[in-house]
């Protein structure tokens, strides 16, 4: 087989798919580079100019075409440098990688040189430039009056200068001659004086990360064209051969091909071993320590935005490499640059997760850099090991125990866990020499030692040889050559390195598989097909989030829960999902398949009881990879002689030569080579492609990655306008689709727990995971923000916008506004109805009050909860965007709030979000100050009763209590400010009774929070005052959350159910009825009694963070209380023993006097109770409730007997003796249900199971009695 088409069939299995020179073009002259950044201040020979992509071996390849512009691009992102014989010109390294449209990677190699120019047309271009830079230079130094500062600006023009660099001939040059005598500052450029040199790059492209072979095949390359002697064959030869005849090494092997001075072994994992990652991790931990390289990959697994920066690109791979080689087995779904230009900085806008590394010039200062998105950016300075973390980032799982394993793992190959250590990478390339051996014998040697053919008493002497060239230190040898021990240290090294990368990665792939262990159990497998499934992504859940977490120490929680929103781990989930149909993603199947194995040996399966549990299998992962290193397993075909026509392929000593491309467009395989070739491939056994980074070359899995929308690289690398447009519109699209999904998933996971709340089903969301989406929200309109920004203040765009919006409104508003800016914060507040809903600059003004000691970004979030909290995040955001002026200051054209439709769209989708209550404000700044208004209403046909009472309430919620507040008297509500007391509970109303006339009906009472907007109902229906009903002076009412306005339409509710109330008026009336409600009702009695306590039960088997009010269902509307007294109500005779009303501790008081008499007479000897604890308990509680000096009412005291009988563990064992009482055979009728034995050994059966919970009362419930 020869020719295109073997070269295209061979592409996917040989070791480099591409041979690339770039440098300068002669025929084209120099262009300035004018995406550099740079000023014309500089001078010439420190400018950068674009360069060229000279030639590339093979044109192309079907399986990876080739980009022309990017790889010249990645090659030299600074273009062109140009250097003196005064200028260090140490030969560089670096790499890049490369994404195609299927998402496959390959990667890119750089040995980067500076080479003499011998073009008479660069050498007077460059001449000239510096001639003209020195005239400019001098005539601006010496201006000092306006003449001189007019002529100055006249002076040649940057696109002048750029013209004649293009179009210079030697006349030109030779009238500007008579200034060269002063061009000796530095910088500057004399033909005469000065040797030019400019760099040129060689450049191998490769589908797998095979670092060390590529760089040591480039350095022996250059050091061949730039040795004295020449090389053994031409260099076309060595080219063709790792171009056409080096095989990728089988998985599992390794592979020794023919440098030009010395043999070079690869290798690559074998299908159970994690995949291949050469760049040196240790290099990494060096440069950044420990602690911030989990830090740094904590922002990497929570799809931060992460910028890397340094002065050496090849640090910037390093530490990018790095990163995505431990997120194993997750794979970084968004726009990955490790080396981006300065002509592509422009994506640093991009309102997406990114990983994007920049080369930062010495002296250069972070200020110097416009970053629009700050607010959840981690910037990694690596050259001064600092990490800078976006707030609030939760802390990985088991920190603290994994940085003491890296760190041990650190110091046995003898690197110190702490930043700021640099290592120099083991290389050749800034030998000035040929690193060759000299001898044939010892080149055999050493490929015998690889190989392991050399015996006991060959190794030892070959040993010796290597102990005797260390004691000689390694001195400097003739003509190029070096000695053999340093052969030896660059293995040993290398070795080194390969080793403690797989040990560093062993680390972390073993606490993924603990914290990961049992993902597939929460896998939901839904769909029937492929094409159904796909169909339905948006609106199906692959994954069960809640139950997941549940499972979960609660130390891992807050990343944990943040993790799983992650768009790497939706993929991850949906590779499984998707292995139904096709065949499993490589990465996933190789998890599942170390996790089967752990399986088969972990006895400890709770979760929540694991402890950190150190990497077992260090040593033994390391071997594999050492055994491939110390001895080959297959050799490629040597270079050999090409057909080259007589005085091709010339050696010239310091100069790359011109390559023949007729020789290197395609493959040459004679006869005799392609045997040897195929045959190798033959011998080698069919192996499963699993273990391949290519992918799945499936239908299925095709059209699943097409469905991702996954931004291509090749149009991210393309710097032309119409690319940029292009790229920043599928910005825009991109945001308006996340914003459309997130809200989505808010909403259903929002109405999912309302549906709880209903009882329709099982807690599917927690506390956690819904602030784990807000806080997602709060990132998307950060990043909305920031797309196209160009004028902010700190680091919050939003927040930057907002404060532009203020001043904006301050200058037009000041006379109308500043009254409510100045006095005290009640007065602020006075006009209730004013601020019930509040203002976009009213909200703002509280939070800056709020927010001491909070960031810009702080504030922002802030402000966001409490507009969500509101309802009025999309009308504040809608008020924001209407001064169109301010935008087009703020913001670039191609910004997405310039976007008009695209704008609406996102409006309309967070309006979505006001259909579902949130108290995400209330819940999470707890520690603020918030004026709260209290109204009474009584009853519209006694209100007049109003004057003559002294009322006083209390307010308790979640978080605390108001302490009591008198109210004016002739008065209906209060105003005051205390600390945040979260969700309002309970109430307690109560009033002084000084006077004959001192009662009222209270209808409700209505509290409002001034800040959030919410609406507090606590309906009453009864009588506060002596005399009426059951002469209560004090009420503790239950509240409930109503919508805004909810005064005027009290049954109206927000998207969120109410929780119950306290008992309406209408219930205790028709409790006052009794007639023949026993026999109606008696089923539904016990059937509500049940009812109640299974939600009791219910209420504490939920994850705390997820449980309700507990006060709510003790004492409100279907609560124990109201349960318990329909039970106790049921069957009395009539209203012959009481005066009035019939109240159920009428009859409990009457019980225990009748228990203490008949105890004191000796009557209770023949009767069935005996005298005991539970007897005295109950006399005790009821006497000490009675004594107390609340005046509660005969209601209040049976809610607090209730109350205090269940938190103490005796409501069960007091229901019987009541029933045994003999005051409850004269009181109650047959067929009552205290009478009936089955009936109360049930109810005080069911009373019983709830004394395993730990039941605490609320303050309010329970002031004034010490029990």
């Amino acid at each position: 087989m020869s020719g295109t088409a073997a070269a295209t069939a061979a592409a996917s299995c040989r070791f480099a798919h591409y041979f690339v020179v770039c440098g300068v073009d002669a025929d084209t002259g120099l262009e300035p580079d004018d995406g550099a950044g740079e000023s014309f201040e500089q001078s010439p020979i420190r400018r950068s100019f674009k360069s060229k992509l000279l030639v590339h071996y093979p044109e192309n390849t079907d399986r990876s075409p080739f980009s022309k512009d990017a790889v010249n691009m990645l090659c030299m992102p600074r273009g062109l440098s140009f250097r003196t014989q005064t200028d260090r010109l140490d030969p560089q390294f670096h790499s890049f990688t490369l994404s195609s449209d299927d998402g496959t990677r390959s990667y890119g190699f750089v040995h980067t040189f500076y080479e003499e120019v011998t073009s008479p047309q660069i050498i007077t271009a460059m001449h000239t430039l510096s001639q003209m830079h020195h005239v400019e230079h001098q005539s601006s130094s010496s201006s000092s009056s306006p003449s001189s500062s007019a002529s100055s600006a006249s002076s040649p023009s940057t696109s002048s200068m750029d013209s004649l660099v293009s179009s210079l001939d030697e006349s030109d040059a030779e009238s500007l001659a008579g200034i060269s005598g002063c061009l000796g500052c530095a910088g500057s450029f004399d033909p005469a004086r000065d040797t030019l040199y400019v760099s040129k790059a060689l450049c191998l492209l490769t589908p797998l990360p095979f670092l060390q072979a590529s760089r040591q095949f480039l350095s022996q390359l250059h050091q061949a064209a730039t040795s004295q002697t020449a090389p053994p064959l031409p260099l076309e030869s060595y080219i063709h051969n790792i171009l056409y005849e080096v095989p990728l090494p089988p998985p599992g092997r390794s592979l020794r091909f023919h440098g030009v001075h010395r043999p070079i072994v690869c290798q690559r994992p074998g299908p159970g071993e994690l995949p291949l990652g050469e760049y040196p991790l240790g290099e990494a931990f060096s440069l950044l320590g420990v602690d911030n390289m989990v830090q740094l990959l904590t922002c990497a697994f929570l799809e931060t935005q992460v910028l890397l920066c340094s002065h050496d690109y090849q640090r910037l791979m390093t530490v990018a490499e790095g990163i995505t080689t431990l997120l194993f087995p997750f794979q970084w779904q968004h726009i990955y640059l490790p080396i981006v230009s300065p002509p592509l900085h422009h994506l640093l806008d991009a309102p997406m997760p990114f990983l994007i590394g920049i080369q930062r010039r010495d002296g250069a200062q972070r200020s110097s850099l416009h970053l629009p998105h700050e607010a959840n950016l981690c910037i990694v300075d690596i050259d001064n090991h600092c990490v800078e973390a976006p707030e609030d980032l939760p802390m990985f799982p088991n920190q603290a125990e994994l940085i003491q394993e890296l760190s041990e793992v650190l110091l046995r190959f003898g690197l110190s866990p702490q930043g700021g250590v640099i290592t120099k990478p083991p290389t050749t390339t800034n030998a000035p020499t040929s690193p060759r051996v000299s001898s044939l014998v010892l080149e055999d040697l050493m490929e015998d030692r690889r190989n392991g053919n050399l015996g006991g008493e060959e190794l030892a002497v070959l040993e010796r040889l290597q102990a005797l060239a260390r004691r000689c230190g390694g001195g400097k040898m003739s003509d190029g050559e070096q000695t053999l021990g340093h052969v030896f240290e660059e293995e040993e090294e290398e070795l080194k390195a390969a080793k403690l990368n797989i040990q560093l990665r062993e680390v972390f792939a073993g606490r993924f598989s603990a914290m990961f262990g049992r993902y597939d159990e929460f896998v939901i497998h839904s769909a029937l097909d492929l094409d159904s499934w796909l169909s339905n992504r948006e609106g199906t859940f692959s994954f069960d989030k809640g139950s997941f977490l549940s499972v979960q120490p609660t130390t891992h929680l807050r990343f944990m829960s943040r993790f799983l929103e992650t768009s790497m781990f939706s993929s991850f989930v949906d590779g499984k999902v998707i292995s139904r149909w096709a065949e499993r993603d490589p990465l996933q199947q190789l998890f599942d398949n170390r996790l089967e194995k752990e399986g088969l040996y972990d006895t400890d399966k709770d979760s929540h009881n694991c402890h950190y549990r150190k990497c077992t299998t260090l040593f033994e992962s390391a071997q594999a990879t050492e055994r491939r290193l110390l001895k080959a397993d297959h050799t490629a075909i040597h270079p050999h002689l090409l057909d080259m026509r007589i005085g091709q392929g010339r050696h010239q000593p310091g100069y790359f030569p011109k390559l023949q491309a007729d020789v290197l467009v395609q493959g040459q395989n004679t006869n005799k080579w392609s045997s040897r070739v195929t045959a190798s491939r033959r011998s080698e056994p069919k192996r499963s492609t699993t273990a391949d980074h290519s992918g799945v070359d499936n239908e299925q899995r095709q059209k699943h990655t097409f469905m991702r929308k996954n931004l291509r690289q090749a149009k991210l690398l393309d710097p032309s306008p119409q690319a940029v447009t292009q790229t920043h519109r599928e910005f825009v699209d991109g945001l308006l689709s996340e914003c459309r999904l997130k809200t989505k998933r808010m909403l259903m996971e929002r109405m999912g727990k309302e549906s709880v709340d209903l009882g329709h089903g099982e807690a599917n969301i927690t506390g956690l995971q819904e602030n784990t989406l807000i806080h997602g929200l709060c990132d998307l309109l950060e990043r909305t923000w920031g797309h196209g920004l160009q004028l902010k203040q700190g680091k919050s765009a939003l927040w930057s916008h907002l404060l532009h919006y203020q001043a904006a409104q301050g200058k037009t508003e000041t006379p109308a506004e500043s009254p409510g800016s100045n006095g005290s914060e009640q007065r602020t507040f006075d006009d209730g109805a004013l601020l019930l809903r509040g203002s976009l600059i009213q909200d703002m003004r509280f939070i800056q009050i709020m927010s001491e000691g909070l960031s810009e970004v702080g504030q922002a979030r802030s402000w966001i909860h409490l507009a969500l909290e509101k309802k009025m995040l999309c009308q504040h955001l809608k008020e924001l965007l209407t001064n169109q002026k301010l935008l087009r200051q703020l913001y670039k054209p191609h910004a997405f709030l310039l976007c008009e439709e695209e704008r609406e769209q996102f409006l309309f989708h967070l309006l979505s979000l006001n259909t579902v209550d949130y108290l995400c404000f209330t819940r999470v700044f707890t520690s603020i100050s918030i004026p709260y208004r209290v109204v009474i209403i009584p009853m519209k046909k006694l209100s007049i009763a109003m004057a003559t009472v002294n009322p006083w309430v209390c307010v308790s919620g979640e978080l605390g209590d108001s302490g009591v507040r008198q109210i004016t008297k002739n008065t209906q509500e209060i105003y005051f400010q205390c600390k945040n007391l979260g969700r309002l509970s309970t109430l307690q109303l109560g009033q002084e009774n000084s006077g004959l006339l001192a009662k009222c009906l209270i209808d409700c009472v209505m509290v409002y929070n001034e800040i959030t907007g919410h609406t507090y109902k606590f309906p009453c229906g009864r009588w506060l005052g002596k005399g009426v009903g059951d002469g209560s002076l004090e009420r503790v009412l239950i509240g409930q959350l109503v919508s805004p306005g909810g005064e005027e339409d009290a049954g109206r509710w927000t998207g969120t159910p109410p929780e119950l109330a306290s008992p309406s008026q209408t219930v205790r009336i028709v409790l006052g009825s009794l007639g023949s409600r026993s026999r109606m009702q008696s089923v539904e009695v016990q059937e509500n009694m049940r009812e109640t306590a299974n939600n009791l039960v219910k209420h504490f088997h939920k994850p705390e963070q997820e449980r309700g009010n507990l006060t709510v269902l003790l004492c409100g509307e279907g609560g124990l209380v109201l349960s318990l007294e329909n039970f106790l109500l049921h069957g009395l005779k009539s209203n012959r023993l009481f005066q009035r009303n019939v109240f159920v501790w009428d009859f409990v008081e009457k019980a225990v006097v009748s228990l203490e008499t008949a105890d004191q007479m000796g009557d209770l000897q023949g009767s069935t109770l005996t005298k005991g604890p539970p007897c005295d308990l109950l006399c005790h509680y009821v006497n000490a409730i009675n004594a107390s000096p609340r005046n509660i009412g005969k209601e209040g005291k049976f809610q607090l007997f209730v109350c205090l009988g269940i938190r103490d563990r005796l409501l069960s064992q007091w229901l019987p003796l009541l029933a045994e009482c003999p005051l409850t055979a004269r009181t109650y009728e047959d067929s009552a249900l205290l009478r009936d034995r089955a009936a109360v050994h049930s109810l005080s059966r069911i009373l019983h199971t709830l004394n395993e919970f730990v039941i605490t009362l609320e303050t309010a419930l329970v002031k004034g009695v010490d029990l």
